[in-house]
């Protein structure tokens, strides 16, 4: 059922994806597998998209199908009950990028393993994390881009964030579709994420040490 629930994804088949999400679950099926079966879709529109198979309708109708299916499994992740949030993470596409899928996995994920997300959204102002660091006082901000052209914006965010005095309150995770090590060092982050789960990772690790 998973490569069926990919298949569907990546073909734009809302209504079937959807359905069938729906009975992985009905099934009986760990919800954690068809979250998994959304990211491989995603990771396979996302190449499409690079490649120039696919346009922003077609990345758009995805991030629609993951999530109408995230409603669905959150809960089940969950348990169905809310547990004590472990802290609060800042995230969002950088100015200039308006691409959210990625963005949206791990927010998903970082909701789901019990943090608090403040998610600006894409295509956010510098000053828009400034801001939003100091009235929430995060320890964890999460910058993300899929395009080449966000790495500046990513090294300007970090370096308005040290202008404001605040570099030295928290910790900067970033990614994307083009993003390494050498990115990382350009942009001055402390660290970068490959998937949804490294995300996660590397956000108990920092607010498990973090005395903020």
């Amino acid at each position: 059922m998973s490569k069926k629930l990919v298949d569907a994804m990546v073909h734009m088949k809302e209504k079937e994806a959807v359905d069938i999400a729906k009975g992985m679950i009905q099934d009986g099926e760990d919800p954690l597998k068809v979250l998994a079966a959304c990211k491989e879709a995603m990771d396979t529109v996302g190449k499409r998209f690079e490649k120039g198979e696919f346009f922003l309708p077609e990345l758009v109708m995805a991030g629609e199908m993951l999530r109408q299916i995230s409603d669905i499994v959150k809960p089940l992740v969950k348990g169905g009950l809310e547990t004590k949030r472990l802290g609060k993470v800042i995230i969002g596409t950088v100015e200039g990028d308006i691409h959210d899928i990625g963005k949206d996995i791990v927010v998903f994920m970082l909701d789901v393993n019990g943090f608090e997300v403040i998610d600006l959204g894409i295509d956010v102002p510098v000053q828009k994390f400034v801001d939003a660091i100091k009235e929430s006082k995060a320890p964890v901000v999460g910058l993300s881009g899929f395009l080449t052209l966000a790495f500046d914006s990513m090294k300007t965010t970090v370096d308005a964030i040290s202008t404001a005095g605040l570099r030295d309150k928290v910790k900067i995770m970033i990614g994307g579709g083009q993003i390494d090590d050498e990115v990382r060092k350009y942009t001055g982050a402390d660290a970068y994420g490959l998937d949804a789960m490294e995300a996660v990772s590397l956000t108990k690790k920092w607010i498990g040490t973090s005395v903020l």
